[in-house]
């Protein structure tokens, strides 16, 4: 079995990238120094999707040796609007698009905002819908579709819909496609107050890629602070990330039920938020675990 591979994406710079006060192009440059094994990309990056400028974001990481393989997109499935929720479809097909002409293999996708009026039948129902009418691009382009189990995208303003397991489980079962699959993250489990192992025992067979983080809130505040902030704008600020392998999450454990379903993806860092020196710390943990489990 090939083990898995480490990708790099920097949560520190994702708003600065996405807002032009970065370039990607710099930061594809200034990722060599942590000597990662590829890069995720973030479609808010990408604010020129013709032909030529992808062209030009694969050609600077290939000359570095390293693969896009992963993009993290972020659709929100659940408006209640039905052409709403086609915009989405819409943009995550061209994601899926983008991916495929800058050589990557995997695309994330989300279930959308947890709307307050939204109950989980009828958010369910849309999602699947949603995810259901993007595979057959999926397949065309020879990209997996992934779902994270997700916290909040930074743009939005209500948590993940399917935040919790037993929505999220909801969700991945009932969609049936060799082209769909899990994003595996095990700090959100730790956000939505849940085991992350325990979530990692009921989906080892759907997983193909993973994020590794590890976070914490800062002290002095608490899980129930958190799910106060559901109607504020992007991160609440007493959630922190940290190197990955001083948190909260128990590697050992995952590393090893990844290790018994036979995973061999990718698995991207998303770090950074205190600077390249903790991004470097992060990945030379996980290549530590990586040996360790996998021999390699």
């Amino acid at each position: 079995m090939a083990p898995p591979r480490i990708s790099a994406f920097p949560k520190c710079y994702l708003e600065d990238i996405a807002l032009g006060r970065m370039s990607l192009l710099g930061w594809i440059d200034m990722s060599v120094e942590l000597e990662p094994e590829g890069l995720e990309l973030y479609s808010g990056w990408l604010h020129d999707r013709s032909s030529g400028a992808l062209a030009e974001v694969k050609r600077r990481a290939d000359s570095y040796g390293l693969p896009l393989a992963m993009m993290c997109h972020s659709p929100d499935f659940t408006k209640p609007e039905p052409e709403a929720r086609q915009a989405e479809i819409d943009g995550q097909v061209e994601m899926i698009r983008v991916t495929a002409e800058l050589g990557g293999q995997y695309c994330r996708t989300l279930s959308g905002q947890k709307r307050p009026e939204l109950s989980v039948d009828e958010g369910v129902d849309r999602v699947v819908c949603c995810i259901e009418a993007c595979l057959p691009e999926a397949e065309r382009c020879g990209i997996y579709l992934v779902i994270e189990n997700h916290y909040k995208d930074s743009f939005w303003r209500y948590p993940e819909f399917a935040q919790k397991m037993n929505v999220f489980l909801q969700v991945i079962e009932r969609i049936d496609s060799p082209w769909f699959g899990v994003q595996f993250d095990p700090s959100n489990s730790v956000i939505a107050g849940e085991d992350p192992v325990e979530l990692l025992r009921h989906v080892s067979g759907h997983v193909l890629t993973m994020h590794a983080s590890d976070r914490y809130l800062a002290p002095g505040h608490s899980l129930d602070e958190l799910r106060e902030a559901e109607g504020e704008l992007g991160y609440a600020d007493i959630l922190h990330h940290g190197v990955t392998g001083q948190g909260l999450n128990d590697y050992d454990a995952i590393f090893a039920i990844l290790r018994d379903s036979g995973f061999d993806g990718w698995i991207s860092i998303e770090d950074g938020i205190n600077g390249m020196d903790e991004m470097r710390q992060s990945i030379d943990f996980l290549k530590a675990k990586r040996k360790q489990y996998y021999g390699k």
